[in-house]
């Protein structure tokens, strides 16, 4: 089935590339080329990007800062990223709108969902940025919840595994894929996709994720056109 609406969502971590921390210019321009080919069959693409490269709101517990003020560190940490991707996405000529969840008019737009929308059906791409704007949420909950409200066929969450796996795969060599998984056989398994939250918001919302590996070329472009590629985790 080929999809319509679509949210992309992407790991901070994965923009850093080889790098340590930061932002992989080569890796972020090779995914502006992923999503456009994408968006050139009529797709309509939200995104939500992490912020793990720059800064993780659990970081905090560790250090002297609480959560709450960590998690808002996190949440302007995605914003950088959504602006580095609004950036190299424009670089290869496609419209974008950034949306904040944060109040910040200077770089982005206030999160309205009717405008996000819009957005989308006029051909935007639309980039999601600090999280659902409250601590204690991920960006996978994010995600979630707006891929909820705009009313997305699917959550492609973007990867450096094709797929989901009995056990880690970077660490078990014996582990095997599944090409589907309910969302109740991934409870039963104990099997780690997204945080509890964001999964719950999606089976409880009927909301299909695909996971898949987005560092292989042209997989996005598939995904997108309804191919089998990755995992598929459905009620």
């Amino acid at each position: 089935m080929k999809f319509k609406r679509v949210l992309l969502k992407l790991s901070g971590e994965a923009l850093m590339g080889d790098n340590q921390f930061g932002i992989d210019n080569k890796r972020l321009a090779t995914y502006a080329s992923e999503i456009k080919t994408a968006h050139e069959q009529g797709i309509e693409i939200a995104i939500v990007i992490g912020g793990g490269n720059i800064f993780r709101g659990v970081q905090a517990e560790k250090g002297i800062m609480e959560r709450v003020q960590g998690d808002y560190m996190g949440m302007l940490a995605t914003m950088i990223n959504g602006l580095a991707l609004q950036a190299a996405l424009e670089s290869y000529g496609m419209k974008t709108r950034l949306m904040s969840s944060i109040k910040m008019e200077q770089i982005a737009e206030p999160y309205i969902r009717r405008r996000a929308i819009r957005h989308l059906e006029k051909g935007r791409i639309v980039i999601f940025g600090a999280g659902t704007g409250s601590p204690y949420f991920t960006t996978d909950s994010a995600a979630s919840l707006r891929a909820i409200e705009i009313e997305a066929d699917v959550i492609l969450k973007g990867t450096r595994v094709d797929g989901v796996y009995t056990a880690d795969p970077e660490k078990d060599p014996t582990a095997t894929k599944f090409e589907s998984i309910t969302f109740d056989e991934v409870y039963e398994k104990g099997l780690n996709i997204m945080d509890l939250t964001a999964f719950t918001l999606c089976k409880e919302n009927d909301l299909p994720i695909v996971v898949f590996d987005m560092n292989k070329p042209g997989n996005l472009n598939s995904v997108v056109s309804g191919n089998k590629e990755g995992t598929l985790v459905k009620n």
